[in-house]
């Protein structure tokens, strides 16, 4: 920790805080997150590695967040990944509602990109959500946080746990069609319950893999017909509703790849996407990103042990970055 100078703190995820903070020698800011161990024989969280794993079988990519470092400390460990300035949700929770159509497809052609190099890379995610695309000053959307991630087999000969649950490229776009999520359910019977109101209710008819699930059995929905996704979101084009329903299907093999997405006509029809600098500025929790610090770069030492406002000069240098209550 000694190479870098604590700016700030960005937020708290599973496994550790996210501080803001800059190389001592070469000026480079960067995002770094604090794995602490709570017991040494535990070994570091499965996430953690997996997190590291996966961004170190790909290559650079400007659609995935780029880790830079991992290295020990105390009791933990630390990694650096470049800063971003902010992420989708809270693009889309400050932006002017709905987003513009331009900017949807700008936004929904980057998180495509990325994740179709994921998958050329046999890397698979599984927590896309708002939250974990994050967002550059310039509008960048890299796609972030590999908790969840895993390396899958293209045959399919190796098992995955069902035990995981993501909104998905669809869901993600529907949210950014709709302004808010499709399916806002509260926990996991409440969200079937939304995702059945949309789609209907699934049938071997329709889904023939449906009844090798695990769970099928355990529990059984009245029978409903799907909503026309026109009826959904009447205030979307004909290609966007089209590419939503590839996206939005039950069968998996059935879906639009990442690949095939990009090459959809929703992308070659008017409005073109939205070249990034024309995105909305991105905004940090709390409201608008502050304006620069006049004074002398800050450069007392920070310890992560103690209280952040008393680990800095000035506090009110990083009030910003400090989430109220």
């Amino acid at each position: 920790m000694d190479q870098y100078c604590i700016l700030g703190r960005i937020g708290e995820g599973a496994h550790g805080i996210v501080f803001k903070a800059k190389h001592v020698e070469t000026g480079e800011i960067v995002a770094l997150k604090k794995v602490a161990l709570r017991r040494l024989e535990d070994g570091i969280p499965n996430q953690a590695l997996r997190e590291i794993k996966a961004l170190q079988e790909i290559e650079d990519n400007q659609y995935v967040v780029q880790l830079k470092a991992v290295f020990p400390h105390g009791a933990g460990f630390v990694l650096a990944f470049e800063f971003m300035l902010s992420d989708l949700a809270e693009v889309v929770r400050h932006a002017q509602r709905p987003l513009a159509p331009a900017q949807v497809k700008s936004y929904l052609q980057m998180l495509l990109k990325g994740v179709a190099f994921c998958h050329a890379n046999n890397i698979v995610h599984r927590d896309l959500k708002p939250a974990n695309l994050l967002i550059s000053a310039s509008g960048q959307l890299k796609i972030a946080d590999f908790g969840l991630a895993r390396v899958f087999s293209p045959d399919g000969s190796r098992l995955y746990t069902h035990q995981v649950a993501t909104r998905a490229v669809g869901c993600i776009m529907g949210e950014l069609l709709n302004g808010s999520p499709l399916f806002p359910g509260e926990n996991d019977i409440e969200q079937l319950c939304c995702v059945l109101r949309i789609l209907g209710t699934p049938s071997p008819q329709v889904w023939p893999e449906i009844t090798e699930l695990p769970d099928y059995n355990k529990i059984s929905f009245k029978e409903q017909a799907p909503v026309p996704l026109e009826e959904v979101l009447p205030d979307a084009s004909p290609q966007a509703l089209d590419l939503l329903g590839q996206f939005l299907l039950y069968p998996p093999r059935q879906r639009i790849p990442a690949s095939q997405a990009l090459l959809h006509q929703y992308f070659f029809t008017a409005p073109l996407p939205a070249h990034p600098s024309e995105l909305p500025i991105p905004q940090r929790p709390g409201g608008p990103a502050p304006k620069a610090h006049p004074g002398p770069p800050h450069v007392h030492e920070f310890h992560v042990d103690q209280p952040l406002e008393e680990s800095l000069l000035n506090p009110e240098v990083i009030r910003p970055f400090i989430p109220e209550g």
